[in-house]
This record gives structure tokens, C-alpha cells and sequence, in this order.
């Protein structure tokens, strides 16, 4: 089933694996896509659905190093070198839609920038900046009702812009603990307004996202990624976690969205994410279900076929194998990921991973 075509809403796949969303910091002008990021993914477009790097649809949301953006022009230009590579290698691509709310460093954005979450306060840990090094996070305002607003229209706009850029859809990034999960996350919003306070407060700011998304672009090109019983970011479980995951799931399948995307983390040593839930929440929403967290070849296999997922995400194997759809089919041995070259700036680490035919 692992390398069978599937229709996802009005797309057609060439096969169920999709290559999950990984930060590679090459974006390394003014947040615009170029020349080599569209050679790496054009590597890798053997995948069924390639979803892109987290990418800011605000100014605001430029939280990492050398994270691309996708608010202007320049960005829309870079983008389409992506997306005619990738098609050109007749596959599909989505690009994920990244605000980073409250983690962030004020050196990592760009003048005029701000940072704004559910809460005021500063999020856990440290990150990298090129110009001062690893620094902790600088702190956030609370975003004001008008705020939120504008954020869900740079939403809006910014999936306007993907299909300009010939994207064959969006993935909305609510998980990892960046800005939509910020307001989803009882442990980091506190808000007593119509924004928290309640499940259905909590879920607002997504479901806001997702209905303008939709709005925009058609709700058949829009999917989203959750993280249930994440710990990125200042997250982690709270009370009502589960009926307020089920209650968001309802409200997406409501909207009739592209897919699904539940992302386990216990891979990387967060808690699993009960098989219970997984379960529910596939049955809750009517529609594509991509599930993804240390995945293989077997596993894979073995959850398409007892029905727990549509498709399959593959993280790091796809980085660092771009030939991975034909190694596992041929049952090849992997490349192993270089992680010191994770988020650097230039071609090592990023498209010199040797494939099967050298």
C-alpha cells in the first residue's frame, strides 16, 4: 500500500509517502527561496506529497535563522523555482505555513518586526541567532484582539500567495508549540478573554486560521498538523487535553479540509500519543489522515494496512536520502542523517546525500 497512488480530496499522489516538514535555514536573503533549496527538494520529489519547510506567512513569524517567508513577491518568485522543480519531477508540493509566535530571538527578524503570542512572557530555552549566537527567547506581547485578526488574514494572504506560487496547497503548522499551538496550549495560554479560558477559547484562534484559509484558497487545498502530547516549546499535556484535540478535530472535518496530519513526537522522547486518540481523532475527521513520527518502511506498511492512516510522514530518512521512496522499495540500506548540518547555510548536509546510483 506504501507506494500505491492515492487521491487526496482532488489531488492525485503517485504514492502514500509524504515528506514531513523540516527546518534547513538556506533561506539565507531576506527570507526568499532560491536556487538550492529548489535543487534539494527537487531531490527528494519522488515522495508522494513533499510539505516544505516551516515558512512565515508574517514578518512577525520569522522566528529561526534564515527561515523563508511567503508575504511578498520576492518570496512568491523564489517559491516558484520550488514548485516548477518539484513538478517537473511529477510530484505534488504543499507549503507549511510557520508563524513562530513567542519562539523567537528580536535578532532573527527583520526591522519593524515584532513579537506577539497568546501571552506576554517569555518562552523556555534558548536559540540560535547569526549575529549574537544562541540567546534566549526574547519576550512576547499578548496579542490584542485587532492582532489576532491581522494575523488570521496574514494567514489568509499568505495561502493566496502559495497558489500563486504554484503550490499545490498549504499545510497549516499547529503543532511544535509555535503560534497557533501557543493559543491551543493550555500550559501557555492563560487568556481570560474569547481567545482561552475554555476548550472552545483555546481552539478559536485555529479554527479562525483554518475557516480563512479555506476561505481563501478552498478548503480542498488546505490541510493542518497537530501534536497532541508535545513538549516542544513550552508546551506539554494539561487537563481536557483530549476532549479539546477531539473538539478542534470536529471543527477541521466540519470545514472539510485537505487532510489531517498528527505528528507523535515519542520518537524524539516526547510522551506517545495514545494509539486510543490516534484512533478517535482519525474517525472524527472525514477525510484524508496523515500520521507521522518514527515511521519505517514496516511500520508504515503496517499502519496503512490495519487502516490507522491514508499516508505516511517520513522526517529525517527524507533528508537525508533523496532517493528514500526507491530505497525502501528495493529494501537498500539509509543514509544516516548528519545532524551538524542541520541548519547551516550551504550545500553540505543539505544536497550532496549520495543516492543509490551514486
Amino acid at each position: 500500500m506504501l507506494f500505491d497512488p492515492v487521491l487526496v480530496r482532488s489531488l492525485s499522489l503517485a504514492n502514500r509517502t509524504v515528506m514531513n516538514p523540516m527546518t534547513r535555514s538556506r533561506a539565507v536573503q531576506a527570507a526568499t527561496p532560491n536556487a538550492l533549496m529548489a535543487t534539494y527538494y527537487q531531490q527528494r520529489a519522488s515522495a508522494g506529497l513533499i510539505v516544505t519547510e516551516g515558512t512565515s506567512p508574517s514578518p512577525n513569524g520569522l522566528g529561526y535563522a534564515r527561515i523563508p517567508g511567503l508575504y511578498n513577491d520576492q518570496q512568491v518568485q523564489g517559491w516558484k523555482l520550488v514548485t516548477d522543480a518539484v513538478h517537473a519531477q511529477g510530484s505534488k508540493i504543499v507549503v507549511q505555513l510557520m508563524h513562530t509566535g513567542r519562539v523567537t530571538h528580536q535578532a532573527n527578524l527583520p526591522a519593524g518586526a515584532r513579537v506577539l503570542s497568546a501571552v506576554s512572557g517569555v518562552c523556555p530555552g534558548q536559540m540560535w541567532t547569526d549575529a549574537q549566537g544562541m540567546q534566549p527567547h526574547t519576550e512576547a506581547q499578548a496579542m490584542t484582539e485587532a492582532e489576532i485578526a491581522h494575523a488570521v488574514e496574514e494567514f489568509a494572504q499568505s495561502c493566496r500567495l502559495a497558489i500563486e506560487a504554484g503550490f499545490d496547497g498549504v499545510e497549516l503548522h499547529a503543532a511544535n508549540g509555535y503560534l497557533i499551538e501557543q493559543f491551543l496550549n493550555a500550559n501557555v495560554n492563560t487568556r481570560t478573554d474569547g481567545y482561552g479560558g475554555s476548550i472552545a477559547g483555546r481552539n478559536r484562534f485555529a479554527l479562525e486560521v483554518a475557516r480563512a484559509a479555506a476561505q481563501a484558497i478552498g478548503a480542498h487545498r488546505v490541510g493542518i498538523r497537530l501534536s497532541p502530547y508535545g513538549v516542544f516549546n513550552g508546551t506539554g499535556s494539561f487537563p481536557e487535553q483530549d476532549e479539546q484535540f477531539k473538539a478542534l478535530v470536529q471543527g477541521l472535518s466540519d470545514l472539510q479540509l485537505m487532510y489531517l496530519h498528527v505528528l507523535d513526537h515519542s520518537a524524539m522522547g516526547a510522551p506517545a500519543v495514545p494509539a486510543i486518540l490516534k484512533a478517535e481523532l482519525r474517525s472524527l475527521f472525514k477525510g484524508p489522515f496523515v500520521l507521522a513520527g518514527g515511521f519505517d518502511r514496516d511500520s508504515a506498511e503496517q499502519a496503512l494496512v490495519e487502516g490507522r492512516a491514508d499516508l505516511i510522514g517520513f522526517g529525517r530518512p527524507f533528508l537525508a536520502n533523496p532517493d528514500l521512496v526507491a530505497r525502501m522499495k528495493s529494501g537498500a540500506p539509509l543514509n544516516a542523517p548528519d545532524m551538524s548540518t542541520f541548519y547551516s547555510a550551504d550545500a553540505t548536509g543539505y544536497t550532496d546525500y549520495p543516492t543509490m546510483a551514486g
